[in-house]
């Protein structure tokens, strides 16, 4: 079956007026989003450490030692602040201040044990409010907000390490989503129409149909936590099986989960005796073919079709097991 491996990216300019738009809704979200930080970083207004007190616990207890100019640089501090507010920790027992041995110029902070006790408390107190948070909104939902933190993170934030490649067998819902994904990306991309999307639909109707086969599997690859991908294998003929469905967002494109996606698809084919594996795709798709290539399949015939709009060469590639 078709799929959406493919590394190309297109940069369309953004007309004014849309600009504008944007803008004013990112200018919205700013002032949601911060209220609520608000609410969870500073606590009811009688709490017993200010933010900035806080974030100077937080920064402490990750090390045993920290230089104060690097403490100052990672919060944005400036010196006379920065005196002051260790000054205030110092003398409520949460911290202590000394010369750098190597050099004296320099001045090391850390925790004293109340201070690590002080922060553990609020290290509790702020995974509870962020509990309580998540509390308001079911699994779906939780996950859907999760994925957009991570999304405006990838986009806006410092280098990350690797994401979380998890694959999993599909859930409610995600039969449906796998259908849609396969109608957008394969419209948007490469201009097949409606009937592609059919296609993709009467497969997932027969795999759901078929769902307690045991000769057949289905996957869901997500990237911490966000659905990016999909595949599936079903019974063919003659101890052959099909590799079907291999889907991946482009946002995941990269990250090496298109093939791995394919090797627990072959491997599951393996395991239940069938001899050979063959797959469907479009010549086009040249980043789809190198991962097939390298899992041992090899093209084995082509023929040219306008079954879904525009004219394309379809292949088959085909591996023993």
């Amino acid at each position: 079956m078709l799929d959406s491996v493919n590394d190309r990216v297109k940069v369309v300019p953004v007309p004014d007026s849309v600009l504008t738009e944007r803008v004013a809704t990112v200018r919205a979200f700013n002032r949601l989003y911060t209220g609520v930080i608000g609410v969870l970083d500073e606590g009811p207004a009688d709490a017993e450490y200010s933010l900035s007190e806080a974030r100077v616990l937080f920064e402490l207890a990750q090390q045993d030692r920290l230089q104060v100019s690097d403490l100052r640089k990672r919060l944005s501090l400036d010196g006379g602040y920065a005196s002051r507010l260790l000054g205030r920790l110092e003398t409520r027992g949460l911290i202590t201040r000394e010369r750098c041995a190597e050099d004296a110029r320099r001045q090391l902070v850390a925790l004293t044990e109340d201070g690590r006790a002080a922060f553990a408390d609020l290290d509790h107190r702020s995974a509870s409010q962020i509990g309580s948070l998540l509390d308001q909104f079911a699994d779906a939902d939780q996950r859907r907000l999760l994925g957009a933190m991570g999304t405006i993170t990838a986009l806006v934030g410092e280098s990350a390490p690797e994401p979380t490649v998890t694959l999993r067998a599909p859930r409610p819902g995600d039969l449906g989503w796998v259908v849609h994904r396969h109608g957008a990306l394969y419209a948007e991309e490469y201009g097949l129409d409606e009937r592609f999307e059919a296609l993709v639909a009467r497969v997932i109707a027969d795999f759901a149909e078929h769902r307690d086969d045991p000769r057949q599997a289905g996957w869901i690859a997500e990237l911490d936590g966000e659905r990016v991908g999909s595949i599936f294998c079903t019974p063919g003929e003659d101890g052959t099986a099909k590799l079907r469905l291999l889907l991946l967002e482009p946002a995941a494109r990269g990250h090496g989960v298109g093939k791995r996606l394919v090797r627990e698809c072959v491997e599951f084919a393996s395991a239940q005796g069938y001899r050979s594996m063959e797959l469907w795709t479009l010549s086009l798709l040249t980043a789809a073919r190198g991962i097939y290539r390298s899992a041992g399949f090899e093209l084995v015939g082509e023929e040219e079709t306008d079954a879904f709009g525009p004219l394309v060469t379809g292949e088959t590639w085909r591996r023993e097991l």
